[in-house]
């Protein structure tokens, strides 16, 4: 097995973190951590702090010098952090022994790998956003057409009453609408680390919050106005986001392992796996993947929560826990993101299968809104003991309870209550809502 599946030969097509691969590497960690290195030494020049000729240099070597990852290899081994080796290699590089001198003038290490990490956040951050937006496209295309298909809800594995599938792709689409809501705040959280070895910013001196406001300009990131070195909540906030993201992926993948399985298949997945010695079967490999990796991403986000409990102002074991943690749960959710947008692009379901499972129940799943009908006659508690005295009949008979109850109340009206497409209650309204509001979503711009 692969130490990473997300960049296995083997495994990547199976959990496809896509572009999100591309920002955690070493080569991108590099890469960010070299742009906050030269906003940092603008800011400082723009403000007096360095020479602006130094501060123009170090920033322009900043966008331009290559470092090779695996010439650090041996400092971080040592150092327990990349930044002491990258800072050495960058001047090594730039060649200009009088401007280097004034390279990560005042920072520490922790200031420039978090401020790294949060550019590469928001990138993170708007991948997401991107896939799923096209997930919630495809899905209200599948909640239009089906609002009123009526299908057998389930709870605890059983039939209730009857809903709709477009109700049922609306549920798998709604948390991730409340989740781009969330987004804006969440961005928010994408703050610059500038406060030096102890969080006191002592080595930035007395220009350190508008240096720190400025490099935080220039990167596009927030100015939280103080260190966070031992305050994780952002990461933390964060990470229980993307959990979220993965969590509403993993209950869709779940439904679809339920809708697709022998004796139900009230949907059909389009490129389902094969079995090496069993011909007749079609895997559902997309939503086991999903429902894995949604399990992953849980255990992992405890780790991330967890991680949070920083010893006094900083502390290396849990910011390693970080390290360790944060790029799988990021790569994990945006693989089951991945699923789950194809999934909603493919897959077909089969309203005559669904009509087939209200039919053959025996019009069991009638038997609330039976109780209901009786109810505008006699006393509620009564019509529930009449209606759960039919359906053990029905049971112990094998009969059918449309038949039982006409026989039983012949008077009343009941051709509406054993009709699926009378008793969806709010679901066709549920998804003709939620395609609106995917309509209506605002241009991320």
């Amino acid at each position: 097995m692969a130490g990473s599946v997300y960049d296995s030969p083997l495994y990547h097509l199976l959990f496809p973190a896509g572009d999100v691969g591309k920002l955690f590497t070493d080569s991108a960690e590099i890469r960010a951590m070299l742009l906050v290195e030269g906003a940092l030494a603008q800011a400082q020049g723009a403000l007096g702090v360095i020479p602006e000729t130094a501060a123009a240099f170090i920033h322009r070597a900043a966008m331009e010098v290559q470092i090779d990852p695996a010439g650090l290899a041996a400092a971080t081994g040592q150092n327990g952090v990349t930044v002491p080796g990258l800072v050495a290699a960058f001047r090594r590089a730039m060649e200009a022994p009088d401007y280097a001198q004034y390279l990560h003038w005042g920072a520490t290490s922790q200031d420039i790998m978090d401020t790294g990490l949060m550019l590469r956040l928001r990138q993170f951050l708007s991948l997401l956003e991107r896939d799923m937006r096209t997930t919630l496209v495809a899905l209200a295309r599948l909640a239009t057409p089906h609002a009123e298909t009526p299908m057998a809800a389930r709870t605890y594995g059983q039939h209730a009453t009857p809903t709709s599938f477009g109700a049922v792709a609306a549920g798998w689409g709604q948390p991730l609408l409340t989740l781009l809501d969330e987004l804006p705040a969440l961005r928010a959280r994408l703050v610059v680390s500038l406060s030096g070895a102890a969080g006191t910013s002592a080595a930035l001196g007395p220009q350190a919050d508008a240096t720190r406001a400025a490099m935080a300009k220039s990167l596009g990131l927030a100015d939280s106005g103080q260190g966070w070195h031992a305050d994780r909540s952002s990461l933390q906030a964060i990470c229980a986001w993307a959990t979220r993201v993965a969590t509403a992926c993993g209950k869709m993948g779940e439904d679809l392992l339920l809708l697709t399985q022998s004796g139900i298949a009230e949907v059909t997945l389009d490129g389902a796996g094969g079995s090496s010695t069993m011909p007749q079967k079609q895997n559902p490999v997309g939503p086991s993947a999903m429902v894995a990796l949604a399990r992953q991403i849980v255990a992992l986000n405890g780790v991330m929560q967890g991680a949070g409990l920083h010893r006094e102002q900083r502390d290396g074991a849990a910011w390693f826990s970080e390290w360790l943690t944060l790029p799988q749960l990021c790569l994990g959710t945006a693989a089951t993101l991945s699923h789950a947008q194809r999934l909603a692009e493919t897959l077909t379901p089969d309203p005559a299968a669904m009509r087939a499972t209200l039919d053959g129940g025996q019009g069991l799943i009638h038997a609330e809104a039976l109780s209901f009908r009786l109810s505008e006659t006699m006393p509620r508690p009564e019509a529930q003991a009449r209606v759960k005295a039919l359906c053990k009949e029905a049971l112990a008979e094998k009969r059918d309870l449309a038949g039982l109850a006409r026989a039983a109340f012949p008077d009343l009206p009941l051709d509406d209550v054993f009709d699926p497409s009378f008793q969806m209650g709010q679901a066709p309204d549920t998804a003709r809502r939620f395609a609106q509001q995917v309509a209506n979503l605002p241009d991320p711009g």
